[in-house]
């Protein structure tokens, strides 16, 4: 349930027991002609507003990665996934957060766009985007890293409220996932781990319900535990001032996790005793992303735009790499003072603004239309007109 800060997400999805073998990226060389067809359940969804809760929950647990740009530019990839997940509380006919659509056993499509929207500070905007299920995630992207003495302390910037998730077939109910703290310890002794030990929250007001999570601190001997507790339970969105897990009546208690951030964790619905499996990380492996050509990237995503670079560090060429990187963000540099010089104020061409105070970002005709193109297999994007980034 964390993120770790340095790469567009992967997505992970049931898969065999074994690693795949396959690269975590695809080149989409041969466009998709059709989006995955959604299926239509006769009756509405009934299910309970903690079974939604739990589902969204889930997902939560399946982020193996961040969504950041490392670069001020644009990345767009998707992803076919197939919805292979059990079903929330128990057994029966399976109920997912997306309302009448029902895609059990289909391949759908997620499309993901970021774009750096403001350079100083450094914040990226993204969009990810599934309409057959009516899914969306949006937020901004923006971490701070402080070196203490023996490990790096990862935070949330000031405009990264964290990430926010629209469930459109569930009368748009949105819930907003706050970001943990995490520290990366381990660089003096030469073995790097990821730890955590923060509390973070999960809220609905439209259902009323909020989820507290406590990320336990390790202890200085023995293996790190990555342990996890955590509470559901309805609150007054209005007068919201419950932060930690001792605090929240009983009452008001709807289940309780428990378990382990990289292993399993499980809830325990109240006035029950039997635990119930939420998500086993063990078998999910990532879904490999579907990027278009290099060529026919823009010159502004990053892959396209770092080509040089990277090749030269992967041919462990660091003068020439160091070189190249210099001259890009020279380049860089000339622009800004070219905008400055004709008093030409710079804008995010994906979205709409370059921050939002309420850290929920909107889609510009550009946006909103890459998108789209990308649920189509369409890759293609026209340069900018503008005196670019």
């Amino acid at each position: 349930m964390t993120s770790t800060p340095t790469h567009t997400p992967a997505l992970r999805a049931t898969a065999s027991p074994a690693p795949s073998s396959r690269s975590s990226v695809e080149n989409a060389d041969a466009p998709t002609s059709s989006i995955p067809t959604a299926y239509v359940s006769d009756k509405p969804d009934d299910s309970s507003k903690l079974r939604t809760f739990l589902s969204i929950l889930r997902k939560v647990c399946q982020i193996l990665d961040g969504i950041t740009a490392a670069s001020p530019e644009l990345r767009q990839c998707n992803w076919d996934v197939e919805d292979s997940s059990p079903p929330v509380l128990g057994d029966g006919p399976k109920v997912s957060a997306t309302g009448e659509i029902s895609t059990e056993r289909r391949k759908v499509r997620v499309s993901y766009i970021t774009e750096q929207t403001s350079h100083h500070p450094p914040v990226s905007a993204f969009w990810v985007d599934c309409p057959v299920k009516g899914i969306s995630a949006y937020g901004f992207d923006q971490l701070s890293a402080k070196f203490t003495g023996t490990s790096v302390r990862v935070t949330p910037g000031a405009h990264n409220l964290g990430i926010f998730i629209n469930l459109k077939h569930r009368d748009n109910e949105e819930y907003r996932l706050t970001h943990p703290v995490a520290q990366l310890a381990g660089m003096l002794r030469g073995s790097l781990s990821i730890t955590v030990a923060d509390t973070c929250y999960i809220t609905c007001p439209k259902s009323r319900i909020k989820v507290i999570l406590h990320y336990l601190e390790e202890g200085w001997l023995g293996k790190a535990q990555n342990r996890v507790h955590g509470v559901v339970f309805s609150y007054d969105p209005d007068n919201d001032n419950t932060t930690k897990i001792k605090d929240v009546p009983d009452k008001d208690v709807l289940a309780r996790l428990e378990g382990c951030w990289q292993d399993k964790v499980h809830y325990t619905v109240k006035d029950t005793k039997d635990p119930q499996l939420l998500v086993d990380l063990n078998p999910l492996w990532p879904v490999p992303k579907i990027i278009p050509p290099e060529n026919e990237q823009l010159t502004t995503e990053s892959r396209r735009f770092w080509h040089d670079v990277t090749d030269a560090i992967l041919n462990k060429q660091y003068g020439q790499a160091t070189r190249l990187k210099q001259e890009l963000e020279e380049r860089q540099r000339e622009k800004a003072t070219a905008r400055k010089d004709q008093d030409f104020e710079w804008q995010p061409r994906f979205f709409t603004q370059a921050l939002m105070a309420n850290g929920r970002p909107l889609l510009s005709e550009d946006g909103q239309m890459a998108l789209k193109r990308l649920q189509e297999g369409n890759y293609h994007l026209e340069e900018s007109a503008g005196m670019g980034t």
